[in-house]
Parts: C-alpha cells; structure tokens; sequence
C-alpha cells in the first residue's frame, strides 16, 4: 500500500491572476527549505512534481536533501487545475466561483481533468511524494472522503497531506485513504 505525501508548493511570489508561472518569493523558499527538513527523515523515496516553476523550486530541497538516489519526474497530471482563460484578471475570478462549487458544477472538462490527477496518484506503486498545488490537492482529498466539492481545506503553503492507495481494482475513492491533512492557513485567491 504506497504511501503519498501531497505538498502544497511554497508561498508564490504572484497570485493565480497575476501570473500563469510565478516562482517562489523568499518566504516560499524558506517554507520549502523548513518542508525539506521535515522530509528528510522518510526518504529517499520517489518525487513527482507538476511542471510550473513554483513547484519545481519547492521540491528543489527536498532533492537536494535525498540526493541523486531519489526518482525524480515531472508529471503534467499533477499541475494546477487548467484555466478555461488566459486573461489573469479573468482566471482569477474564474478560480474563486470554482472553489465555492462542486466538479459537476465545473463540467466534464474539469471532471476529466481531476480523475487523471486522481488516476496518476492511484498508479504510483511505491511511497511517494508528489509536489502539487491547492486545488489538485483538494481533489485527491474530496476523491478519498467521497464529496464532489472542489475545496475541502484550505491548505497552507508546503503544507503535507498524507494519503494511502491502495492498488486492486474498483472505484477511485475506495482506493485511496486520508491518514492526515495538512495544516490549513488563510488562503485568497489572488
């Protein structure tokens, strides 16, 4: 049964409508030095990480931390939920009426989308730590508990929420369990 550690990348120096690939700023840097620290005692083990640049400089400490022994990929599946714009104002809007409601209310587009996420997660055959975002880990959390809203906590930055799959065959949600959340903060949609 993998284990899965679900990081919610470190504070971005723009918000989700100000800009589509924001990196760190300084106080994102030191969260995911002080989550490295945190981690280091479990690994190494295997890192997934969305390609936006916020969280590939999270999970820089973390291997360089595990070294070169810990399996390193970066998996499009686990980035942040898709946009139906590129207008930054327009996203931004967009993600807050989101949060409010359920998958069935974003269509089947978005379903698709957090039942790749969900499916990438169930794949993985071994403890993982995948580097992620607000909203994707949201998902994987409603998936587990079974409630089709999008927003379940409100996770803080490089915050860790623990999840077990399990691998035999049947429906999403029985297969994965929530052992621990992460720890929640105040979270704006920017």
């Amino acid at each position: 049964m993998p284990r899965i550690r679900l990081v919610r990348h470190g504070r971005a120096s723009a918000g989700f409508g100000e800009d589509a690939d924001p990196g760190l700023d300084e106080l994102g840097r030191l969260q995911a030095a002080a989550m490295a620290v945190g981690l280091a005692p479990l690994g190494p083990m295997s890192i997934v990480c969305s390609p936006l640049r916020r969280t590939l400089e999270t999970a820089a400490p973390v291997r360089a931390t595990w070294g070169p022994t810990a399996a390193f990929d970066i998996d499009r599946r686990v980035a942040e939920i898709p946009s139906p714009t590129d207008d930054l104002a327009e996203r931004g809007e967009w993600l807050g009426r989101a949060m409010a409601g359920t998958w069935a209310d974003l269509g089947a587009d978005h379903q698709a989308w957090r039942d790749g996420l969900v499916d990438a997660v169930l794949a993985l055959p071994v403890d993982t730590v995948i580097v992620s975002h607000f909203i994707a880990i949201n998902a994987i959390v409603g998936c587990a508990v079974g409630d089709d809203r999008v927003m379940h906590a409100s996770f803080g930055n490089c915050s860790v929420t623990t999840v077990d799959t399990r691998p035999e065959p049947g429906p999403r949600a029985a297969r994965l369990t929530v052992v621990e959340l992460g720890a929640e903060a105040e979270t704006t949609v920017r």
